[in-house]
C-alpha cells in the first residue's frame, strides 16, 4: 500500500481529513494537506493534548516536584477527601469513580475541590472508566508542583527543543490550563512529539524525557476492554494517558480524529488531524494503507481540494429578517462554537466584479460575511479574528448552500437556503458535534 492509496481511501470514506504527516525512519515521507486546511495553522487537539500533560508529569516527577504514588490530596490541602487516589490513578484514570465525573467536576469554577469531592465508589486503581477531569487535575498538579502553569512548564523543557509551538491551552475559571483537552499545535508538532517517543526521549542526540519514562508511559499498564466490539483499538489497554493499539503501536487522540500514532516496529509516525466521527475508521485505513508503506521520502507537501457547493443556474440577492429570533436549542450545553448562532437577518448580494455571492449572517455575536467565490474557498477573520473558510453555490433551482469551515478547529457548518417568494428557509447543521449535528429550520422575510 502507499501514501496514495491511503489518500484514495480517505477520500472515498470520508469528506477527507484536513492533514496528514508520515515519517518513517525520521525522515518526512509524507505531507498532505486538503485545502482550504494549512500547515501554518495550529489545530485544536482535544484529549491529545492529555498525552502532552503525562509528559509534563513524567519531566516533573524526574525533577523530584512530585512522585507518581503521591497521594492526590498532596498538593490539595483543606480539601476533604477521603480516598487513597494517586498521581498515577489520574494518570491511568482509574481515579474510582463509577461515571466520568467531569461534566460534574467542571460545572463550577473550582474545578479541583469539585472532583475531589465526588464521591469515589471503587478502589483506586481497579477500574478504568476514561474521565477528562483527572487529566485536568494532573495539570492542576504540576502547576502546584512547580509554579508554572502546565503550557509554561513545557516551553522549555519540551517545547523549544522540538520547534514546537508556541502553542495556546484553554484555562479552567481558575486560570489553570485544561490538561485533558484545550491544547492547540500544527500538525507537524504532533509528529515531532510522537518521533521524540519514538526515539525514546531522544532529540539530535539530546535526552529530553526521562529514562524510562516512554516505555513506562506506553505501556498496558490497566485494561480497557468495555468498548464494543466494533471499534477494537479501544480495547488494547491504556497507558499514561496513552492508548495502546493494534500492530503493537500506542497513540494520543483526540475527538474528531487527531491522531499521533507511534508504531516502533515499523520506525513510524503518523499525525493527523481530522473533522470526522469514525476514528477507528481512520485508524483502520493507517493499519491498512500506512504501517507497511514503501513511499520515498516526500518531495514536497502534497495540497488536495476539499469540494465545494456545485453551482447550478439560479440566484438572488436582498436582504432577510427573521421574526423572534432564538436559539435554535436554549438548553444547549455546548459551547457557543458548537452551537448554530441566533440568527437574525441574512442578505444575499453579488461580488464585487461578479464571479459569485456574498452571504452576510447577523446574529447575536455579531455580523458574518461569508465571501463565496465560485469553485473555491474563501479565508477570511470572523468577528472574533479566527480564520475560517467560506464556499457556496445555488445547488438546485432556488437553493443555495453556505459551507464554513472553522480551519483551527475539527468544525464545519452547512446552511441550506431554500428560496420561496418573499421567504427564505435556513436549514444549519455541523460535520461533527458533542451534541446535536442538525437544527430546527429557521425561516427569515424578505425586508420590504
Amino acid at each position: 500500500m502507499s501514501v496514495q492509496s491511503f489518500v484514495e481511501a480517505v477520500e472515498a470514506r470520508f469528506d477527507a481529513l484536513h492533514s496528514c504527516v508520515l515519517l518513517r525512519h525520521g525522515e518526512t515521507v509524507a505531507e498532505v494537506w486538503w485545502h482550504p486546511y494549512r500547515g501554518d495553522l495550529p489545530h485544536q487537539l482535544f484529549s491529545l493534548s492529555k498525552s502532552f500533560t503525562a509528559t509534563a508529569v513524567g519531566l516533573a516527577a524526574a525533577e523530584g516536584r512530585l512522585g507518581l504514588d503521591d497521594p492526590v490530596v498532596k498538593f490539595f490541602p483543606g480539601v476533604p477527601h477521603t480516598s487513597d487516589m494517586r498521581v498515577r490513578h489520574l494518570l491511568t484514570m482509574t481515579t474510582g469513580h463509577a461515571t466520568d465525573p467531569t461534566p460534574v467536576a467542571t460545572a463550577g469554577d473550582d474545578w479541583a475541590t469539585a472532583f475531589l469531592r465526588l464521591p469515589v465508589e471503587h478502589e483506586p486503581g481497579t477500574r478504568f472508566v476514561y474521565n477528562s477531569a483527572a487529566t485536568y487535575l494532573l495539570s492542576a498538579i504540576v502547576q502546584r508542583a512547580t509554579g508554572d502553569r502546565l503550557l509554561d512548564y513545557l516551553r522549555p523543557r519540551l517545547f523549544e527543543p522540538l520547534g514546537i509551538g508556541p502553542g495556546t491551552w484553554e484555562t479552567c475559571p481558575q486560570g489553570v490550563d485544561t490538561g485533558g483537552w484545550g491544547l492547540s499545535l500544527s500538525t507537524a508538532d504532533i509528529a515531532r512529539f510522537g518521533q521524540l517517543h519514538l526515539q525514546d526521549g531522544v532529540w539530535e542526540g539530546k535526552r529530553l524525557l526521562p529514562e524510562g519514562w516512554v516505555a513506562e508511559a506506553t505501556a498496558w499498564q490497566v485494561p480497557n476492554g468495555r468498548v464494543p466490539e466494533p471499534e477494537p483499538d479501544w480495547r488494547q489497554g491504556y497507558g499514561y494517558q496513552f492508548w495502546r493499539c493494534r500492530h503493537d503501536a500506542y497513540r494520543g487522540d483526540g475527538a474528531f480524529g487527531q491522531f499521533c500514532v507511534v508504531a516502533p516496529g515499523r520506525d513510524t509516525v503518523v499525525a493527523i488531524t481530522a473533522g470526522v466521527a469514525d476514528l477507528q475508521g481512520v485508524l483502520d485505513l493507517v493499519w491498512a494503507h500506512l504501517l507497511d508503506d514503501t513511499s520515498p521520502p516526500a518531495a514536497g507537501v502534497e495540497h488536495r481540494h476539499l469540494p465545494t457547493p456545485r453551482s447550478v443556474a439560479g440566484g438572488t440577492t436582498g436582504t432577510y429578517t427573521v421574526a423572534g429570533p432564538r436559539r435554535s436549542w436554549p438548553s444547549d450545553w455546548r459551547p457557543s462554537h458548537e452551537q448554530p448562532p441566533t440568527i437574525r437577518a441574512i442578505a444575499f448580494a453579488e461580488l464585487p466584479g461578479g464571479g459569485g455571492r456574498r452571504v452576510t449572517i447577523e446574529d447575536e455575536t455579531g455580523t458574518h460575511v461569508h465571501d463565496c467565490p465560485d469553485g473555491t474557498w474563501h479565508v477570511s477573520r470572523d468577528v472574533d479574528d479566527s480564520e475560517i473558510a467560506s464556499s457556496g453555490g445555488w445547488t438546485a433551482p432556488g437553493e443555495f448552500t453556505l459551507r464554513v469551515r472553522y480551519i483551527t478547529t475539527p468544525f464545519a457548518r452547512t446552511y441550506v437556503y431554500t428560496f420561496d417568494g418573499p421567504a427564505v428557509t435556513i436549514a444549519a447543521s455541523d460535520n461533527v458535534s458533542f451534541g446535536p449535528t442538525k437544527y430546527p429550520v429557521v425561516r427569515a422575510v424578505a425586508d420590504a
